[in-house]
């Protein structure tokens, strides 16, 4: 077993992998900003990875063995109005993340985006050439880069459109804002033209473990194994939950007037990880299958 330490612990993605890991028997430190202990599973130590004295330390009095960073400032129009704190997230806590692996001798997986990409041409593949738009997809690539020149070795794993249940505190992501409004009997504008590889959370979290308890460097797709655009992801959500397909309205992303660029024909492709990795990306069914299964125990846990 080994020393395990996740940043952005407090997350969709570093939650799961934090309960994975114990559960696994590793000892696992969850690092982050607001985090609390749950259920004693696992340590959480409440850290700014933006103040890099304070990560240095952290990382020296802990030893870990590998890193999973899955921290990141990922509200991409928040980003594009606060470039600063975007950088800071997503650069500054990244390179200090990295320099703190390569003092410790831990491997780093450092988890990235699918928005590095600019979407005139994808599915993308691993050795696809990054071409960011906007505030998020460049501090996104650049903490690619810090990580690969500060702890080399590293695996960067990229991934789009993570949704899972229950949803983080405060924010709902893409899955989880569907199934609450669609629940409700409300309607939904969805981007009828960006294609995606929507990301069951939990497949995604299992895929960084194995990374991460293999010491595998390099670049890995660790999206969902299907790509498809967010329309007919909605309508492959309703069928699986049993919502009314109707209330799913197709729109253009340039109808919503968005602040920050968002790349079109994205997605990645995952034949990499499906070869190689004893996780699988999942196809959308089983995905969606997943997801159905703990939003109904969430609900029947009251």
């Amino acid at each position: 077993m080994s020393r395990f330490i996740v940043t952005g612990a407090n997350g969709l993605v570093g939650r799961r992998a934090c309960a994975l890991l114990a559960e696994k028997g590793h000892a696992v430190v969850g690092l982050g900003r607001g985090v609390r202990r749950a259920a004693g599973a696992h340590d959480y130590e409440e850290l700014d990875l933006t103040r890099e004295a304070d990560v240095a330390r952290a990382l020296s009095r802990l030893a870990p063995e590998v890193i999973l960073h899955c921290a990141s400032m990922t509200e991409v129009d928040a980003c594009e109005k606060a470039p600063e704190a975007a950088y800071a997230a997503n650069v500054t806590a990244t390179a200090a993340v990295a320099r703190g692996a390569r003092e410790a001798g831990a491997h780093l997986v450092h988890v990235s985006t699918d928005y590095v990409f600019d979407g005139a041409a994808g599915p993308y593949g691993e050795d696809a050439v990054p071409n960011p738009g906007g505030v998020y997809a460049v501090t996104k690539h650049m903490g690619e880069q810090a990580a690969r020149v500060l702890a080399p070795g590293c695996a960067i794993a990229r991934t789009a459109v993570v949704y899972g249940w229950p949803p983080v505190e405060g924010r709902l992501n893409f899955g989880a804002w569907l199934v609450k409004t669609l629940g409700a009997g409300q309607p939904v504008k969805l981007f009828e033209d960006q294609v995606v590889s929507p990301s069951f959370a939990e497949n995604v979290a299992a895929m960084l473990v194995e990374l991460g308890e293999r010491r595998l460097g390099g670049t890995w797709n660790t999206s969902g194994g299907t790509v498809l655009d967010r329309v007919a992801f909605g309508r492959a959500l309703c069928e699986v939950f049993g919502f009314d397909a109707g209330l799913i309205v197709p729109t253009k992303m340039a109808d919503l007037k968005l602040s920050a660029p968002r790349p079109l024909r994205s997605g990645l492709r995952t034949e990499k990880a499906r070869e190689l990795l004893v996780e699988k990306p999942l196809a959308l069914e089983e995905s969606l299958k997943r997801f159905h299964a703990t939003w109904r125990r969430a609900g029947e846990a009251g």
